[in-house]
């Protein structure tokens, strides 16, 4: 019996060379690969953790700045309410002549050194407190005392009006 199916020649010629020949031009690789790197891979190291000391001093500042200040702006707004009533009972929106303040000269003084001072806490809270947070120092103490030294004018701003209005309310009431 005759096989039916002939053998036939390849489809495709087969490579005349065992290996693949790069183009014209290309970069020659070594032969056996890249060599390994000297010394093996390490992998890197995590940062170290410092000291949470900045983030501390960022947090104490802004508990000064959110509760200290605002309570010597009640302190001294009471005192000024107390001793120029007629400027913070006055409900006519004239407030263009401050000498009715004359008076309370010292405390709106002191209200104003107390007010500028917590500024001034408040944005070095703020400033150790981005520190904190970027170095990893202390970084929820830092982000904490920055929240609080933005907190700290409105805490200000509400201690001083709410006392100075009791202040002048008190001598409408003092018998």
């Amino acid at each position: 019996m005759t096989d039916p199916f002939p053998p036939q020649p390849p489809a495709y010629p087969a490579p005349a060379q065992p290996g693949y020949a790069p183009p014209p031009g290309a970069y020659a690789v070594p032969v056996g690969g890249y060599q390994a790197p000297v010394g093996g891979y390490t992998p890197p190291q995590p940062p170290s953790k410092g000291s949470p000391a900045l983030g501390v001093a960022a947090l104490v500042l802004g508990l000064i700045a959110l509760i200290v200040i605002p309570i010597l702006g009640g302190v001294f707004g009471a005192q000024a309410g107390a001793a120029a009533p007629g400027f913070f009972l006055d409900t006519s929106g004239n407030y263009d002549d401050l000498a009715a303040l004359a008076p309370a000269r010292t405390q709106i003084l002191w209200t104003e050194i107390a007010f500028w001072s917590g500024t001034a806490i408040g944005i070095a809270a703020i400033v150790l407190g981005i520190v904190a947070a970027a170095k990893r120092r202390g970084r929820a103490a830092g982000i904490t005392g920055m929240v609080l030294a933005v907190l700290g004018p409105v805490a200000f701003a509400l201690a001083f009006a709410i006392a100075a209005a009791t202040g002048a309310v008190s001598t409408l009431t003092a018998f």
